[in-house]
């Protein structure tokens, strides 16, 4: 384990975090929810930390990663809907045509991102529409639990699926980097003590 994969392995821990939040409380860290948005559009990212805007942008992920691993506040929802999107990953990568699809339906989000910015409901629904036409049709299906009354908003779901699909772009960095799923068995108490430090040297980094 190294902090490279520590970093994606975080950044997919954030969009199932952020999916849950939503799910329940209808409103998440919107601080994460940004840089795991912009997450999904650099592809050709010079590094992995620079896929998130820097160390600071999965913060919220390398936090969640600590108590999923570490401490005995863990959330089993978040942690069973991440290795769910490591399974998908995994399904989506057998099938080039998906592939190909997600990748022009982001290059075409891009363009509404340039107009409307990335936080914008249209950039949400967009990616959303993405999620529901592609990931969505494969097994296993992310599932995704909480207060009725927020999964009957569209605006809020399509922000979950939109947070879902930045955790799969995530999984993806996480494969290319080496990272498996055994690994989150043997190397739980390597992974939350590399993630202590990315946080440590975050804040560092932040002045605060």
């Amino acid at each position: 384990m190294n902090e490279e994969r520590v970093l994606a392995l975080a950044g997919v821990f954030q969009g199932a975090a952020l999916a849950q939040q939503l799910a329940t409380d209808g409103r998440c860290d919107e601080a994460a929810f940004e840089a795991s948005i912009a997450s999904v559009f650099r592809i050709d990212a010079d590094s992995v930390a620079s896929v998130y805007g820097g160390v600071g942008g999965v913060r919220r992920g390398l936090r969640t990663l600590v108590a999923q691993f570490e401490d005995q506040t863990r959330d089993v929802a978040v942690m069973r809907m991440s290795v769910t999107v490591l399974r998908l990953e995994r399904a989506l990568s057998r099938q080039r045509g998906l592939v190909d699809r997600l990748r022009e339906g982001i290059v075409g989000a891009q363009r509404q991102v340039e107009h409307f910015g990335i936080t914008h409901p249209n950039v949400a629904a967009r990616l959303a529409d993405l999620y529901t036409s592609t990931l969505s049709t494969l097994k296993p299906r992310v599932m995704v639990t909480g207060t009725p009354a927020h999964l009957q908003q569209k605006a809020n779901v399509d922000r979950v699926r939109a947070s879902l699909l930045a955790a799969v772009r995530s999984a993806v960095l996480w494969n290319q980097l080496g990272g498996r799923q055994w690994q989150l068995l043997v190397y739980r108490k390597q992974c939350a003590m590399l993630a202590r430090g990315l946080l440590t040297g975050s804040t560092l980094d932040d002045g605060g």
